[in-house]
């Protein structure tokens, strides 16, 4: 079987990929996830970002009408040289997981990727039920199953001449909403009969990613083919993570270079640093789940971006697989997190 990796640029060999990132955006639209700032610090918070204010936002991302505001002309003219920035640090491909919901802009994913060289794969399928029209939410299964049928096999509703390279993210609250079972009943039936790569959303419960991999199952999807993203905020038990890993799932830890522990969206929930995302991942490792681990950091707010005093889409490369030699991994190791477990999940028969 010849298996490939769908690009927006067109299918590529798998081994081409290199060092893969495969939860990023590039463009969406968060705003609503604002969250109001506590009144003492509300005047802060202007239409930019700046040395006055950026240390706020970095406390308080989502009380900042302009740092979630992700689609803006402002972030589009960053993100190429942030790209740019990824491949000169060793990057060859981002998995850019906006789907629909979000506002998702599949030809500016083409444009930064003729521009920068990088390969970049689209995601098709739905985000959570908070973000859907009406019209979406009243969306049978089988029609949400043949919106993302199409844009994995003939192209997107939006752009025909791209066409999509996995599912997701496919997103879901807690607990879940009747759209998003829906939803992941559709990805499990299109998996099913494309053997396709797909990566959830789960809501902010340790329960919520095994029920979304209990609907997805039960409804024929394949658990060696699917991502459970941000287990970092959501699995943060030990004996969790490690019983959800038996699951089968690639384990995703997507939020590296958040190093802030307010958790803005679930404060009841303290967001682990960097340092602590790497002891959850040599947990994996000293329990043979090597080959199910996923790096990335969910780029989605303007303050994360290197021209916005962030880290942007280099920082694991740059920063954190040096700490990891230092931290008794070895370089075959990284090799098979950042290069072959993306290679194998995202290689697939696309048509």
């Amino acid at each position: 079987m010849d298996l490939k990796v769908q690009t927006v640029l067109g299918p590529v060999p798998p081994e081409s990929l290199g060092r893969t990132l495969t939860h990023e955006h590039f463009s969406l639209n968060f705003d609503k996830f604002y969250v109001a700032p506590p009144k003492s610090i509300e005047n802060v918070f202007d239409n930019t970002i700046h040395l006055e204010n950026v240390g706020y936002v970095r406390q308080y991302p989502y009380s900042s009408k302009y740092n979630i505001e992700f689609c803006d002309r402002d972030t589009h003219n960053a993100i190429n040289k942030e790209v740019l920035t990824y491949k000169n640090a060793g990057g060859g491909t981002i998995v850019e997981n906006t789907s629909h919901g979000l506002g998702r802009n599949v030809q500016l994913m083409k444009n930064v990727s003729e521009a920068s060289g990088v390969n970049v794969v689209a995601g098709t399928g739905h985000y959570v039920a908070l973000v859907q029209p009406q019209s979406v939410l009243q969306k049978s299964q089988q029609d949400l199953y043949e919106t993302i049928l199409k844009e994995l096999t003939e192209g997107c509703i939006d752009n025909l001449n791209i066409k999509c390279g996995f599912i997701g993210e496919v997103g879901s609250a807690w607990p879940l909403h009747e759209f998003e079972i829906r939803a992941i009943r559709a990805t499990a039936a299109v998996q099913e009969h494309l053997r396709c790569p797909v990566s959830f959303h789960p809501g902010r419960h340790p329960k919520a990613p095994f029920e979304i991999m209990r609907l997805f199952l039960e409804a024929g999807g394949k658990s060696s083919k699917t991502v459970m993203s941000h287990l970092d905020r959501t699995l943060v038990q030990d004996g969790d993570l490690l019983d959800f890993a038996k699951l089968g799932t690639y384990c995703q830890f997507d939020l590296f270079g958040t190093e802030c522990s307010h958790y803005q969206i679930d404060p009841a929930t303290d967001m682990p640093s960097d340092a602590q995302r790497i002891s959850k991942v040599k947990l994996l490792l000293e329990n043979n789940h090597l080959q199910q681990i996923l790096m990335s950091h969910d780029v989605h707010t303007k303050h994360r971006l290197i021209k916005y005093g962030g880290h942007g889409y280099s920082h694991i490369l740059t920063n954190i697989l040096p700490k990891m030699l230092t931290r008794g991994f070895s370089q075959e190791m990284l090799d098979q997190i950042t290069i072959k477990n993306p290679a194998s999940w995202l290689a697939w028969k696309a048509e």
